[in-house]
């Protein structure tokens, strides 16, 4: 049984999802024991799943001890479940080692199965329409408190939770609570652990992982670097500077020239379709004028747009498009050649959807409940 601890600051404990195949070895050495225990308790924890040391029956029962008193810390516990789309969407609340709340959402669909992971608890990028940047940020998760949402989302694929019998977690993508380059050594080792084939890691499809940035001109340039065939969605929300600084903040340090020029880049070296996140918002950034905007600043070039309708969240004053908008929008950005889609609003009813995710906004004050 894993037991959490009251509440602390501080760095969260190191766990098995934090450290490379060489680490792990190293840190068990150090406990004492041989170093293939290590491959060992990485293939419980990647390759079957497990969490619980009593689940590997194959370990000694002092070894199980001593691998989980050093490498299987107690980092996140469900807080609560809620369902929507007849059980094929899930979001998990999740209370960290500290007493934070942070959320994923799991979804179903009939040829693939999804998790959405947050990366932060709370964001700092402070987009007015979205519920978790106006929390603002608490703090960063760690590399294996974001690992844990995708190892828990593939045991819950695995075991039927979604309903309709097991299904196999095929695609992870950071677009939860928090911008994921603005925690980028965390966020860049969880992507390793869940591409890695086991017993390193989870052995996911690079292209099958997509990282979202509002535009840290920065880390996208250190992501071109880094040999990975991530999906990168740039979320741009307007084709304009004037309209961006205000719906995406941090536009005033990098405009929308600066954000594409990068995320063009990251194409080029790649050889990957740059995902461009635009939320339609109705009478603010949903006018023809701005499609055609944004059809000529993307024409030609390897990116797929995507067309987010607004989901409602508390005290915004801002809507969804009209449908007949949001319509003219998708044939417009197609009159010039730029592949484009509206995306599904799963989980709107239990504010799982897009830029609904708030909970992790502070630490639980009552974690004896």
């Amino acid at each position: 049984m894993l037991v959490f601890d009251p509440p602390r600051r501080g760095k969260p404990p190191r766990h098995l999802a934090d450290l490379d195949p060489d680490e792990r070895r190293a840190a068990v050495a150090a406990l004492g024991l041989p170093s293939y225990r290590a491959d060992q308790l990485s293939r419980h924890y990647f390759g079957a799943l497990r969490r619980l040391p009593a689940e590997m029956t194959d370990l000694p029962a002092d070894v199980r001890d001593a691998l989980a008193a050093g490498l299987l810390p107690a980092l996140v516990e469900v807080d609560r479940t809620l369902d929507c789309d007849g059980g094929a969407t899930r979001k998990t609340v999740w209370r960290l080692y500290d007493g934070t709340r942070v959320e994923s959402v799991l979804m179903r669909y009939p040829d693939r199965t999804t998790v959405c992971v947050s990366s932060q608890a709370g964001c700092g990028m402070a987009c007015p329409f979205c519920a978790t940047g106006q929390a603002g940020l608490t703090r960063n998760l760690s590399t294996a408190e974001i690992v844990e949402q995708v190892v828990a989302a593939a045991r819950d694929a695995a075991t039927g939770a979604l309903g309709d019998g097991p299904t196999r977690l095929g695609n992870v993508v950071f677009m939860g609570m928090g911008e994921p380059l603005a925690n980028y050594a965390a966020v860049l080792g969880a992507v390793r652990r869940i591409v890695d084939p086991a017993p390193a890691g989870l052995g996911l499809a690079q292209r099958h992982v997509t990282v979202s940035t509002v535009g840290l001109v920065p880390a996208i340039e250190r992501l071109t670097r880094e040999s990975l065939q991530v999906t990168l969605a740039v979320s741009l929300h307007a084709p304009d500077d004037e309209l961006r600084d205000t719906l995406v903040p941090v536009n005033t340090r990098w405009k929308v020239a600066e954000v594409l020029d990068a995320a063009w880049e990251y194409a080029g070296v790649t050889g990957r379709r740059v995902s461009i996140e635009y939320a339609l918002i109705r009478g603010i950034n949903d006018q023809a004028a701005r499609a055609h905007a944004l059809g000529a600043l993307l024409r030609g070039r390897l990116t797929h747009v995507n067309l987010i309708p607004l989901n409602p969240t508390t005290g915004s004053r801002w809507t969804a498009s009209d449908p007949r908008d949001e319509r003219a929008f998708v044939r417009i950005l197609r009159s010039y050649g730029v592949s484009t889609t509206v995306r599904d609003t799963r989980g709107r009813e239990i504010d799982a959807a897009c830029g609904q995710l708030a909970t992790g906004a502070g630490v639980v004050p009552n974690l004896g409940e």
